[in-house]
């Protein structure tokens, strides 16, 4: 376990390294982060933030729907990211992550990560602005003085 980062970064990157699909969910938005590593001629890795899937089927089900030139993957690795976006950044996590995909793609690959990054910002920032704000799915400590 990193102190400096409240998780074992050396699991974190075997589980990049050795997945052919990844599935990361993060402690505060409730999107998922899926990367699919695997390759074809003319067919790149894919990355891409998704709902949650409701069961480990809906998972693989989904995935086949969104790369029908591929079988269904035998597993999909996963971990949970404890920490923030910006600390996933800090940590070298992401950057592993890209060094990975990007080696198995393109241009446009490692341009969609930065995008995909970006997307994953935005919402965690909304999830904290909800939750100082007091969105429908939070309790506030205080009530709102009209």
């Amino acid at each position: 376990m990193s102190d400096e980062f409240g998780v074992d970064l050396d699991e974190v990157f075997k589980v990049i390294d050795s997945a052919d699909v990844l599935v990361v969910r993060f402690h505060l938005i409730d999107k998922r982060l899926l990367v699919d590593f695997r390759t074809k001629p003319g067919i790149r890795p894919i990355v891409m933030v998704v709902a949650r899937a409701e069961s480990v089927d809906d998972r693989f089900k989904s995935i086949k729907k969104l790369r029908p030139e591929f079988p269904y993957p035998e597993k999909v690795m996963t971990f949970h990211w404890p920490r923030t976006m910006p600390v996933i950044l800090a940590s070298g996590v992401w950057q592993h992550l890209v060094d990975r995909v990007s080696a198995l793609g393109d241009d446009e690959t490692t341009e969609q990560c930065g995008r995909v990054m970006e997307e994953l910002l935005t919402l965690e920032r909304a999830e904290v602005a909800g939750a100082i704000r007091g969105a429908a799915h939070y309790q506030t400590m205080w009530e709102r003085q009209s």
